[in-house]
C-alpha cells in the first residue's frame, strides 16, 4: 500500500504546481475576489490547503507548525505562498516516501481544530482523508479559475498517471 501513497503525494505536487501557474497567470484582483467559494476566493483557497497541509503534517509527523484556524491567511504574498508551497508538497512525499507497512497498520492521534476532542483513528484512511481534502479545494480552485479565465488545467489524476507513469504498473 505504500506505493499508493507515494503515487498520491506524487499527484499532489503535481496538480498544485498546475493550479499554481494558473493563479500565478490571474490578475491580483481576481486573485483575491471574493468569488463565492467557501473559502471567498483562490488566494484565500490557497491558504486554507497550506494551513490545513501543515496542519496534518504536524499530526503525521510531529514536527512543524500547526496553525490553530482553518481559514487562516499564512501568506499575503503569492510569490510567498508559492514558495511554502513547493516546500510542502516536498516535505509531504519525503514523509510519503518514508511510509512502511507497518506504519499504515498503525494508528494516529490527534485533537481536532473547530470542536476541540482527541481522535484515534488508523493511518492510512487518515492518509486517503489528507490526498482527498487537497483534491476537494484544489476543485475548487479549479472552478474559479474556469470562471475567471475561461479554462483551467486539467487535474486528472490519469493524466498525472500517462505524464509521470507513476501508478501504471
Amino acid at each position: 500500500m505504500t506505493h499508493l501513497f507515494r503515487m498520491l503525494a506524487a499527484y499532489n505536487a503535481w496538480a498544485n504546481l498546475k493550479v499554481y501557474v494558473a493563479a500565478a497567470a490571474l490578475p491580483d484582483a481576481d486573485y483575491r475576489a471574493d468569488r463565492g467559494a467557501f473559502f471567498k476566493s483562490v488566494h484565500g483557497t490557497l491558504n486554507h490547503l497550506m494551513v490545513a497541509d501543515k496542519i496534518w503534517m504536524h499530526r503525521f509527523t510531529g514536527e512543524g507548525e500547526s496553525p490553530t484556524r482553518l481559514d487562516a491567511i499564512l501568506f499575503e504574498a503569492f510569490p510567498d505562498l508559492r514558495r511554502e508551497r513547493e516546500r510542502e508538497d516536498a516535505r509531504i512525499e519525503t514523509y510519503a516516501g518514508g511510509l512502511t507497512d507497518a506504519a499504515l497498520a498503525g494508528n494516529i492521534r490527534y485533537r481536532t481544530i473547530t470542536r476541540p476532542m482527541d481522535v484515534e483513528q488508523p493511518l492510512a484512511p487518515t492518509l486517503m482523508h489528507f490526498f482527498n481534502h487537497q483534491t476537494h479545494h484544489r476543485g475548487q480552485i479549479h472552478v474559479l479559475l474556469t470562471g475567471l479565465t475561461g479554462e483551467a488545467p486539467s487535474l486528472d489524476l490519469a493524466w498525472f498517471q500517462r505524464e509521470s507513469g507513476i501508478g501504471l504498473r
